[in-house]
């Protein structure tokens, strides 16, 4: 059952909007870590690659702690953002998106992987900006050729912690699929999970001038939009927590 799994592995990519979806996934990278900081979870980055006006177009970490996964479940997909940005002179409302997936941390025996299916190669940890952090390979990139899956880890300081780190990574993705789309390619998982980041695609709007949130599944607006972008998460896990128990319920 999802409640049991104490581990997730969260994923952010920076979607339609340029340098200011890349802000909001890092918004959104802070959002949670702040979050779990709050419940005493522990909070580590397995990948980044940073933009070059801040944030990220892609951020990838694990959270783990009891009722983690129970609480972030319902942030997978496109989170939309309307705000101007600061380097807009003429005061225009942008809208930019970012995509969102949380999935569970599966033990190896959930899963199975051949290493037959791996490919697997090693590269320099690389900053903000690309450069080159490390002078030894320590980074990890593992393809796995059936699905097309690529994963990469590099914040660890070996090889192999990074390795373990790409399997684990893997692991919750081919998990993920066998779970909730079988018998369907992945390409069409990916889209089913977090979508194509298109504006139009969204489960949740976060509007700056309105100082609001909405989730668009359950109807729901919050207000104090920065303080919840500052990690206080918790109006919204409850009223999901409250929108389970009604449908249950109705049953």
């Amino acid at each position: 059952m999802d409640g049991l799994h104490k581990k997730l592995i969260l994923e952010i990519r920076a979607g339609a909007g340029g340098n200011e979806a890349a802000i909001f996934a890092g918004n959104l990278a802070r959002m949670y870590q702040r979050y779990a900081e709050q419940k005493r979870w522990k909070f580590a980055v397995l990948d980044s690659n940073n933009a070059s006006l801040g944030g990220y177009k892609t951020f990838i970490a694990q959270i783990g702690g009891d009722g983690a996964f129970d609480a972030l479940k319902h942030e997978s997909g496109v989170h939309r953002v309307q705000r101007i940005p600061e380097t807009e002179k003429s005061g225009r409302v942008h809208t930019s998106t970012a995509s969102v997936a949380v999935m569970p941390v599966v033990e190896p025996t959930e899963v199975n992987i051949s290493p037959g299916d791996l490919e697997v190669s090693f590269f320099r940890s690389s900053g903000p900006g690309g450069q080159n952090v490390n002078k030894v390979e320590t980074a990890v990139r593992i393809v796995h050729k059936p699905s097309g899956i690529v994963v990469s880890s590099q914040a660890g300081r070996s090889q192999n912690s990074n390795r373990e780190q790409a399997m684990e990574i893997l692991r919750s993705k081919l998990y993920e699929s066998q779970k909730t789309m079988q018998g369907k390619k992945l390409a069409d998982l990916r889209r089913g999970q977090i979508g194509t980041a298109d504006r139009s695609e969204k489960i949740r709007t976060y509007n700056f001038p309105q100082d609001r949130i909405t989730d668009h599944r359950i109807g729901k607006k919050f207000h104090n939009l920065e303080k919840i972008l500052n990690g206080e998460m918790d109006v919204i896990v409850k009223a999901f927590r409250k929108a389970e128990e009604a449908k249950k319920s109705n049953k």
